[in-house]
């Protein structure tokens, strides 16, 4: 089904082989995100000539539009979006919070309406696993309750003991027959001592991997840090940790010294269509005038395709211009980017070298 074999560790960082049904992937990984079955710009191919061994698609979002009847005729989602490399879905339940009109939560689930047409759905821990199975998914989430910065003690206990009874659900429906792996999600807000039991009760359930939900949700990062601190050293050694909606390239760094071991971010593309490349110096926006007639390529590190065939006047003009390449090409090359963080992560901690390598990249990495 799953087994993460870790080869090599700093600290907290390690570094190792995760084996699926759909082959293996390297860790620590970030998979670029498809949520609607597609990395938004980019084909398959270019996606996986960016290093990625696995994306990430939307329950949710498939779910409402094409439908799962629809993509399970086709062959499943490997087949449905020619994707090759490994899938993770995320189960909905941020989604149904975040852009859903919510018509009701209550034990067996929630009722919402879709953003898109306002039709009526309901969903319950069981009918999410279902759901994911159906997608073909080769990881998948169980169902949990979101908790937003700034709820009271109160509403975070009510949603991360709901979180843990409606995982228990979905456990009881999964069928680990199909090879597919079904994730816990830590949750307990941004109280220590909720944290900390809810990974306590999640472990206790023995779920293939575990993922660390509810952080980057707006809350300072100082914050976040302190709640993976206390996550990550609770959750199994010989299992995937998976940090979820984070992040930037030094959450990444930073991500990784604390022993996560997966990550899924929208920024690389979001960013990529706004113009803004990520470089091995900072972030560099393309609308600035001062590259209106650079020859550089956006990073002289970097041995993407992008960067070995276009200069940032060129991509900076195509943007202005409103042209569609731009867009690909600084999207694609912002995922080659996130892979080469990772892989040098990897590398240095085979070396043993990831903590002053670490400071180095967070002390230079700045906006330009």
């Amino acid at each position: 089904m799953i087994r993460l074999t870790v080869t090599a560790q700093e600290g907290h960082a390690r570094c190792g082989i995760l084996h699926t049904r759909a082959g293996v992937i390297d860790t620590p990984a970030f998979m670029p995100v498809g949520t609607q079955a597609s990395v938004k710009s980019l084909t398959p191919a270019e996606v996986r000539e960016t290093g990625a061994q696995i994306i990430l698609n939307n329950a949710y979002h498939l779910y409402l539009r094409p439908g799962v009847e629809l993509v399970e005729r086709l062959g499943g989602l490997h087949r449905f979006q020619a994707w090759e490399g490994g899938i993770l879905t995320d189960s909905g339940g941020y989604q149904i919070f975040s852009l859903a009109s919510l018509h009701r939560v209550t034990e067996e689930g929630l009722t919402f309406r879709s953003h898109i047409d306002g039709s009526e759905h309901f969903m319950s821990p069981e009918k999410a696993v279902d759901v994911q199975q159906r997608l073909g998914a080769d990881i998948i989430m169980s169902f949990d309750q979101p908790i937003p910065w700034g709820a009271t003690r109160a509403q975070t206990i009510e949603a991360t003991e709901r979180t843990h009874r409606w995982a228990k659900r979905g456990r009881d429906a999964w069928n680990p027959e199909t090879g597919q792996a079904l994730f816990g999600i830590v949750q307990g807000g941004f109280e220590e001592d909720l944290r900390r039991a809810s990974a306590e009760e999640l472990v206790a359930m023995d779920f293939p991997g575990y993922s660390i939900g509810g952080l980057s949700v707006g809350e300072p990062k100082d914050v976040m840090w302190a709640m993976l601190d206390v996550t990550t050293p609770l959750l199994p050694a010989d299992k995937p940790r998976y940090l979820m909606g984070v992040g930037t390239p030094t959450d990444l760094v930073r991500g990784v010294l604390q022993g996560v071991d997966m990550f899924d971010c929208v920024l690389p593309t979001r960013m990529g269509r706004n113009g803004t490349a990520f470089t091995w110096e900072g972030r560099l926006n393309l609308r600035n005038a001062r590259f209106e007639t650079d020859p550089e390529p956006l990073d002289p590190r970097c041995p993407c395709a992008v960067c070995r065939t276009f200069s940032r006047a060129y991509l900076r003009h195509l943007l202005k211009a409103g042209e569609i390449l731009a867009i690909r090409s600084v999207s694609y090359h912002n995922l080659a980017f996130y892979q080469q963080v990772m892989h040098a992560m990897r590398q240095q901690i085979v070396a043993g070298t990831l903590a002053a390598w670490a400071e180095a990249f967070l002390t230079d990495y700045r906006n330009m």
